[in-house]
């Protein structure tokens, strides 16, 4: 059983947001960007489903959304 978890992120000047994906859970998010504002780091890093990394720079954010955790997809959609 994977547990999926919807994140949204927001970046200054930017039209678009950046969304995907995660198995990250809900708390692992936030404490890395926790972690990331409050250490003074430049970036932080988060993983979608599939293994793709996305590097967030601390500087730009404009917002960051984190979903409810779901159980993982299978099947079709009527």
């Amino acid at each position: 059983m994977v547990v999926l978890v919807d994140i949204r992120i927001g970046i200054i000047n930017s039209p678009r947001e950046i969304a995907f994906e995660s198995s990250q859970t809900k708390e692992d998010v936030q404490k890395v960007v926790a972690d990331a504002l409050e250490g003074g780091k430049p970036f932080f890093t988060l993983n979608d489903q599939k293994g793709k990394l996305f590097i967030v720079p601390v500087a730009n954010l404009g917002y960051l959304e984190v979903g409810t955790e779901e159980r993982g997809r299978v099947g079709f959609v009527n």
